[in-house]
């Protein structure tokens, strides 16, 4: 097989990250999450946690909050050199091997590479609901609040740095729903089309 990546961006709740797990298992190729945020802290010099709690979500709800966070006398915020560190990182594991890469903006950092298949993950309200109440052992009305917040951060982010809308289609290779399909349909189709 030549190197092939995949990365998968999704909702919170719709199981992209478990779906993507299962493919670079079936697949027997790397699969990176959270294990890159301590390449991400190195390259930066921010502590690793740091790195967890803000290289995907965006620090503020708004894009105009975002834009204006804490900037240096050379225009950049902490934000920026996290997001330079990540899109570093991502470029260096693409070279290096066949992946899985989960959200990140990694679709947009390899976009001009011709090895890699883009796909989103979504899903319906009320799975997504039952999957975070399941998952945090949370309340409905908490895991609503949880998805609304972690996708709202998460389209801030991926609209500041990419210039693109989080979530649309054109972006992507492939947009599953996996409330609608399952998992191992979403599985499979991504399997068949790597």
């Amino acid at each position: 097989m030549t190197k092939k990546i995949i990365t998968i961006s999704r909702e919170f709740g719709s199981g992209g990250r478990f779906i993507g797990e299962e493919v670079a298992q079936k697949l027997g190729i790397a699969y990176y999450d959270k294990d890159i945020i301590g390449q991400i802290a190195e390259q930066s010099g921010l502590s690793p946690k740091y790195i967890q709690e803000n290289a995907e979500l965006s620090p503020k709800k708004g894009m105009f909050a975002y834009a204006f966070t804490g900037r240096d006398i050379t225009g950049k915020s902490i934000e920026d050199i996290v997001y330079e560190a990540q899109r570093k990182v991502i470029l260096e594991i693409a070279e290096k091997e066949s992946c899985v890469i989960i959200g990140r903006n990694a679709d947009f950092i390899l976009k001009s590479r011709d090895d890699v298949l883009n796909v989103f993950i979504h899903g319906n309200m009320p799975e997504k609901v039952q999957r975070i109440c399941k998952l945090y052992n949370v309340s409905e009305s908490d895991a609503v609040k949880m998805i609304n917040d972690t996708d709202k951060r998460r389209r801030t982010n991926y609209n500041f740095y990419t210039d693109q809308k989080w979530g649309m289609a054109d972006n992507y290779t492939l947009s599953l729903n996996s409330s609608q399909i399952g998992y191992p349909k979403c599985e499979s189709i991504i399997m068949q089309c790597i």
